[in-house]
């Protein structure tokens, strides 16, 4: 089966790291950027967001997409080895892969293309067990209103959804890049109306990234970015 791995990496500084020398911070900071500059060129797209400010739990994260398993696990391996990994955890940390959907024309898997806008939208999502006991025309009919509203009335965003099942805990990761968060909220709004929506058991936690360099997001880390030299 081909087709590409997609997983999203979760980072969140103990408070403590913050009390380091300036010096101390600056050279951790730059060792962890290194690494995921260094393997960016290893995926097919490796992208950063910040949290900050938004989620309590999280300060960034990595959307990281690979036709080969293994570069998961070698990133992940490289940046343990960083001092800065000592003072970071990784809250969440969410595996999908792609396939061919039931519900369009596609024959093959869809290639995850990010379309560069400046916000991501992602969260975990799974259907009540009672959706898979439809018949495959109900829910054939469900799927089409589902995606003719995103198409038709919310142009602007772009769904990347992926498989879960028998990989991790959620059976889809759902992703979704915007312009701006406050068009996604009126688009889940407009879903609630939806016959799908009356099937979704769990489509929590969900988190606004901004898309931002490396060094941007480690630097929000400690406000470094934020300070002004007098």
């Amino acid at each position: 089966m081909s087709g590409q791995y997609v997983a999203y990496t979760f980072f969140r500084a103990d408070p403590a790291w913050r009390r380091l020398p300036v010096e101390e911070r600056e050279a951790h900071r730059d060792a962890f950027a290194d690494v995921i500059e260094e393997f960016t060129p290893r995926f097919d797209h490796l992208r950063v967001y910040s949290t900050t400010g938004v989620r309590p739990e999280t300060d960034f994260f990595l959307w990281k997409i690979s036709e080969r398993y293994e570069t998961l696990g070698e990133l992940g391996a490289a940046l343990n080895a960083t001092a800065l990994a000592g003072w970071v955890e990784t809250p969440y940390n969410y595996l999908a892969t792609t396939k061919a959907s039931q519900y369009t024309s596609a024959r093959r898997a869809r290639k995850v293309l990010p379309q560069g806008s400046p916000y991501l939208v992602v969260y975990p999502f799974v259907k009540v067990r009672p959706w898979y006991e439809l018949a495959e025309a109900d829910r054939q009919r469900a799927m089409e209103e589902h995606i003719r509203i995103g198409r038709e009335e919310f142009p602007t965003i772009h769904n990347h959804t992926t498989y879960s099942f028998g990989i991790d805990d959620q059976e889809f990761m759902t992703a979704f890049e915007c312009d701006e968060p406050a068009d996604f909220m009126h688009l889940m709004l407009r879903l609630r109306d939806s016959e799908a929506s009356r099937y979704t058991e769990r489509d929590t936690p969900i988190f606004v990234g901004q898309h931002v360099t490396i060094r941007e997001a480690l630097a929000a880390l400690d406000g470094s970015s934020a300070r002004v030299e007098a």
